[in-house]
């Protein structure tokens, strides 16, 4: 799942431009897009760091970003206007929530199966995007959330 354009009129705003200046040393600073693109996908899919796709810019920089944007509160603001907006467009009703608690092992080798089948697969970015709330880090935002 990338951002479409849509979105990231949402969130793009929201998230702090790069230190610029003349003279500066180094690489260039990568696109926030690129970056937030594979912090989703982390955060989608549950899987470390390293496997993080090449499409990504570099696991370092994705991790670093994160850990940045965790600490000075942007994702928690983009996951705030994310469910905001969301909840407007009425994809969200923070009334009827609940954790599933149940346990289910996975089988040796069960991610090399493949992928989903179309059906499986989710059919709206909508979707895609209420699957991040999933996450640990979105849970504590959503639960601040009244």
């Amino acid at each position: 799942m990338e951002l479409r354009d849509k979105q990231w009129e949402l969130i793009g705003p929201l998230l702090p431009e790069g230190k610029s200046g003349t003279g500066k040393k180094g690489r260039p600073r990568r696109d926030n897009r690129e970056v937030l693109n594979g912090i989703l996908w982390i955060l989608r899919t549950g899987a470390p760091w390293k496997d993080l796709p090449e499409r990504y810019p570099p696991r370092n920089t994705c991790h670093r970003r994160f850990q940045e944007w965790v600490n000075d509160g942007t994702l928690e603001r983009v996951l705030k206007a994310i469910a905001c907006d969301l909840k407007e467009r009425g994809g969200l009703d923070l009334r009827e929530a609940f954790i599933d608690g149940t346990f289910s092992s996975a089988k040796k080798g069960g991610f090399a199966l493949g992928q989903p089948s179309a059906e499986r697969a989710p059919r709206s970015w909508p979707l895609s995007s209420a699957m991040v709330f999933l996450s640990p880090f979105a849970s504590k935002v959503l639960r601040r959330m009244k």
